[in-house]
């Protein structure tokens, strides 16, 4: 669905209409002014923005919108194009990253306590605020990210959403140093989780329906790459359930070796069927789910993805083709992550 031209003072988008089975086209083209930022924040020219899960989730109705026709995308690379009142993290010029988080009241208990992640009040880009489904967007700098001006921005996308959250996964799967870890389904986020754990010495299996994707397991180095639903070759000390599938938990948890760990991934995820407390969860088996991420996650892991040098496998769309992008995401049709590409400015 091509945009028309741009109007002096307009900028094309998408937003979320009527959230519905993505056949159902719940995304429609916007035209915005251009946003200006508030105290506090940075306007940002954007140059990719990863598609994530959650879009997709918010697009068809499995989150529920906060507010109306709202901008999806969270995977925002970009450049500051203007300052708001009080803004002096960032220059005019700078590249920056905007993330999932996007706002904390910074005062409650888990605020204090280092667990902005879990905060009441936590608001979120694409969610709570328009994201980067568009040609410019504004961010609170206190939670954008600098990123390497030099770097190929279709590259750094994923590392915004899928990159941060599969780390914090990885950390809450409790993976011992030289463990043994199973990644339930490989998309965006798995397969650069499994980067980081490769290079820090782990043995990765990787269990996913899609045979592009355990092609792709196996030549970034996974020992093994089986259908979701197989067993791996060996027990496992950690796991992370990256597939939005319910079935897949006592799945995961029957692969455990005694005190492993499974980490579900996605902020969404269909029922769970009964468990067994003998085959699943005996013998101090833990299972254990991830809620956003902190700034700290953030930081952390694009200073690992620097240290480990994580490529990320991406396909790109131009931005008029946001709504195939999401829709081939929801049939399994993208190997790694998807990347929007706005139109260069002129």
């Amino acid at each position: 669905m091509a945009f028309e031209a741009a109007r002096t003072g307009d900028l094309s988008g998408w937003a979320v209409s009527e959230p519905g089975p993505i056949a159902s086209g719940p995304l429609r083209p916007v035209r915005r002014e251009v946003p200006s930022p508030g105290p506090g924040e940075v306007q940002v020219r954007i140059e990719a923005c990863g598609v994530c899960r959650t879009d997709l989730h918010l697009a068809e109705g499995d989150l529920r919108p906060h507010r109306p026709l709202t901008v999806p995308g969270h995977e925002i690379v970009g450049r500051v194009s203007a300052t708001g009142d009080g803004a002096s993290r960032f220059s005019v010029g700078d590249r920056v990253g905007g993330a999932w988080l996007r706002g904390t009241c910074g005062v409650c208990r888990y605020c204090r306590a280092g667990h902005e992640n879990l905060c009441p009040s936590s608001v979120y880009t694409g969610w709570d605020a328009d994201g980067g489904f568009a040609e410019m967007t504004v961010l609170p700098e206190a939670f954008a990210y600098p990123l390497p001006g030099d770097a190929d921005p279709a590259q750094l996308a994923p590392l915004l959403c899928a990159g941060i959250i599969g780390f914090r996964a990885l950390r809450r799967s409790a993976l011992p140093p030289g463990g043994r870890l199973g990644l339930y389904g490989f998309g965006a986020s798995a397969h650069l989780a499994a980067q980081v754990a490769l290079a820090d010495g782990a043995t990765v299996h990787v269990l996913t329906r899609s045979a592009a994707a355990r092609e792709l397991a196996l030549e970034l180095g996974a020992s093994s790459a089986r259908d979701a639903y197989d067993a791996p070759p060996e027990s496992l000390d950690s796991a992370i359930l990256f597939a939005p599938v319910g079935d897949l938990v006592p799945v995961g948890l029957a692969a455990l070796d005694r005190g492993g760990t499974l980490a579900i991934a996605g902020i969404h995820l269909s029922d769970i069927p009964v468990l067994t407390y003998e085959q699943h969860l005996f013998q101090e088996r833990d299972l254990r789910s991830v809620t956003s991420n902190t700034r700290e996650d953030g930081r952390d892991f694009l200073a690992t993805a620097q240290r480990v040098g994580i490529h990320a496998t991406v396909t790109r769309y131009p931005l008029d083709h946001a709504d195939q992008a999401l829709a081939d995401l929801a049939a399994d049709r993208v190997n790694g992550a998807a990347v929007l590409i706005p139109p260069t400015p002129t």
